[in-house]
């Protein structure tokens, strides 16, 4: 990579005044991919690859081309910049960040995936495999999912700032799925890290709760249909926030709606006076975290919900720039493929005053909802 931002360097210097904004990103990443469904191996792989993007803005239009080739990157810039000023007929708005330099690799301190053999990777993948089959005779299917990402991005842009980060991210899946006659239930776990490799181990109590799950599911008893007072646990109340709130914060969906404008405007009570929601990439060692995004904008944390009160938005540079705001750091892309979209990192309610058992007082029947079921 040091060799990347001496390139990168050298080709924002000699382009960067045929754009009002010029990005080049390079990403290397090594990866790993697992699938074991019932005692068959689906799949069993290892991939290296080396992948380039460019973007370039002039008069707010935008010019976006992905490669892979290095001797072409030129060719991709000069492709970019063209359709940047091809479509651009406004005014360039970026919120202004501080330009970034540094090298940043985040810690890993449950070891390297990189370091552990393919060979160990399956082998775990197995011994979990068999603690879901061999729970109990009803457990009619199991599957096993594991998967690493290494990366390490290199980001330079005209104004100033060449930055390069390394993660890695780490994921693995547990589902059992228990038939009692006609009666079929499903129990799943996930669990994912970027600390390391041996988070993903010495899961053994874990994956067993998956086939538990669907094996008392089989004898639930029928729940009446009826309107219910419902409580629910912490990873399911995550969940709701960033399904129910986290996207409508974000900001790409909102600049150019004037229907969303009105319901996401500032100042506006969205839940009581207790009620804090944040995102953000800054906090340290969660799989949202980064130090800087796709932009080269450092990560923070941002304060969505105060007080129960509407007080920010999740922004990339030109979001925040159209709607005078600051920018927050969730530029992020899905991969070099494409152009970053604003995304949430972290996304979290802040902890409350009320303790967890009185939350359950006057309640004489209701609904108790822990973790969820998707995939």
């Amino acid at each position: 990579m040091t060799n990347y931002r001496s390139l990168l360097s050298d080709l924002i210097q000699k382009y960067r005044d045929r754009a009002d904004f010029l990005l080049i990103r390079i990403e290397e990443s090594e990866s790993t991919d697992i699938l074991l469904r019932g005692e068959k191996i689906e799949t069993l792989s290892e991939e290296v690859a080396i992948r380039r993007q460019v973007r370039a803005c002039y008069r707010g239009g935008w010019g976006f081309a992905s490669f892979n080739r290095l001797h072409a990157i030129e060719e991709q810039i000069e492709d970019a910049i063209a359709a940047a000023r091809l479509v651009g007929n406004q005014k360039t708005t970026l919120a202004p960040v501080p330009t970034v330099e540094g090298v940043y690799e985040l810690p890993l301190p449950a070891g390297n995936p990189r370091d552990i053999p393919l060979a160990d990777k399956k082998a775990l993948c197995e011994h979990y495999n068999q603690l879901l089959r061999d729970y109990d005779s009803r457990i009619a299917t199991t599957a096993v999912s594991y998967s690493d990402l290494t990366q390490r991005v290199a980001i330079a842009t005209s104004e100033g700032t060449l930055a390069e980060q390394t993660w890695a991210d780490l994921e693995a899946r547990f589902s059992a799925i228990a038939r009692n006659g006609e009666t079929v239930q499903t129990g799943r776990e996930t669990v994912g890290s970027r600390r390391g490799w041996q988070d993903l181990t010495n899961l053994d109590e874990q994956v067993v709760t998956a086939a538990q799950r669907a094996v008392n599911a089989l004898s639930l008893p029928t729940v009446t249909g009826n309107v219910y007072p419902v409580v629910i646990d912490p990873v399911l109340a995550g969940l709701f926030v960033h399904e129910a709130f986290g996207h409508l914060s974000e900001a790409d969906m909102t600049y150019e709606n004037p229907d969303l404008q009105e319901i996401m405007t500032m100042g506006r009570r969205f839940g009581p006076s207790n009620l804090q929601i944040f995102d953000g990439a800054a906090p340290p060692e969660h799989r949202g975290s980064y130090q800087v995004d796709d932009e080269g904008t450092p990560a923070q944390t941002t304060q969505l919900i105060q007080d129960g009160i509407l007080v920010g938005r999740l922004h990339s540079r030109e979001t925040a720039g159209k709607l005078g705001e600051s920018a927050t750091g969730n530029a992020r892309c899905l991969d070099y493929q494409y152009p970053p979209l604003v995304r949430m990192t972290n996304t979290w309610i802040g902890r409350g005053d009320t303790p967890v058992e009185d939350l359950f007082q006057d309640i004489p029947v209701g609904v108790y909802a822990k973790n969820w079921l998707g995939a």
